[in-house]
């Protein structure tokens, strides 16, 4: 019942006040130290000359390591806050805040619709490439407003509604060995030639602990959809959910994106191009528009604030249930 009351006083926090560059100008955010962590990890334990049986070995103790020691923390940090009475609750709703991403996904992703407007194609470009691993120089304006689209739907699942999830099942231990691996997974977890063995177990873990946040995330965008759109959109979110998400090469991703597809009537996905390679994808909602705009990105942000409230929602209703 504390987690839940927390999460939501932190879920109102982060949706006001987001990640201010002001203070993270002046210190280190904690997914940094963990990024740091990982960095010296990877450059320490996963060396060219060693074979590959060695190196899927080492990141395995590696992301166990990390994984253990970001828990104690959290468990270190929630004995302490537990002892400090009112400044301890007002301490962890700050630290839970910190981990999720409401605000600053939504100012990443309306800069891009910002960009469009202003600075036409070069200026959506510059503020994708801030948020999207793909070649942005490879992107006309429907490819630069699906990618911000597809972005925001998938850190949907992994920034805001995965970190909630882990936090109020498993407190800060949860939280922060959640974001811990997410981050790893980010750095290491890829298919390239250094990390396939070395970040195999952090990715796969990844995969496990997004399962349950990614078939979530599809139900609260197609909550968000018939709250800001109606029900039609509803349930074309949840058909194109249901039709189109194990299309994705991800087992989690598809979820989302595949909800948000259906929710603003746009192809997403699909042949896209990552240095300099072009990667062949399956579409999702393929009979869905594949020109979009700044219009566009305005509208799935529409759906994804509404997505917000409907997790605040579910977190209310869930704290009635066990209070």
């Amino acid at each position: 019942m504390g987690h839940l009351a927390v999460l939501l006083i932190a879920l109102i926090v982060d949706r006001i006040i987001g990640d201010p560059d002001w203070l993270w100008r002046r210190i280190s955010h904690p997914v940094v130290l963990f990024g740091r962590a990982i960095g010296f990890a990877d450059r320490k334990f996963n060396r060219p000359a060693d074979m590959a049986a060695k190196r899927r070995r080492n990141g395995n103790v590696t992301i166990a390591v990390l994984l253990i020691g970001s828990a104690i923390i959290g468990g270190v940090l929630a004995s302490l806050f537990g002892r400090l009475g009112l400044v301890g609750i007002v301490l962890e709703v700050i630290v839970v805040a910190v981990f999720l991403a409401q605000k600053s996904l939504a100012d990443h992703v309306e800069a891009v619709a910002h960009g469009l407007r202003e600075g036409g194609l070069a200026g959506g470009r510059a503020a994708v490439s801030m948020i999207v691993g793909r070649d942005p120089e490879a992107l006309d304006q429907s490819g630069v407003s699906r990618a911000a689209i597809e972005s925001l739907a998938e850190n949907f699942s992994d920034g805001i509604v995965a970190p909630a999830l882990w936090y109020a099942i498993f407190g800060l231990p949860g939280l922060l060995a959640y974001k811990m691996l997410n981050t790893a997974d980010s750095m290491i977890g890829h298919l390239n030639e250094r990390h396939r063995d070395f970040g195999r177990a952090a990715a796969r873990l990844d995969d496990f602990a997004n399962w349950p946040a990614a078939r979530l995330s599809a139900l609260l965008i197609a909550a968000g959809a018939g709250l800001s759109r109606g029900v039609p959109a509803m349930r074309r979110a949840a058909e194109t959910t249901l039709t189109d998400s194990g299309l994705h090469r991800s087992p989690n991703a598809g979820w989302p994106e595949a909800a948000m597809a259906g929710a603003t009537g746009l192809a997403l996905a699909g042949p896209r191009q990552y240095g300099g390679e072009l990667v062949m994808e399956a579409s999702l909602n393929a009979a869905g528009r594949r020109q979009a705009g700044s219009a566009d990105i305005v509208a799935a942000l529409g759906i994804f604030w509404r997505a917000c409230d409907s997790l605040a929602l579910l977190v209310v209703l869930l704290f009635l249930v066990v209070f």
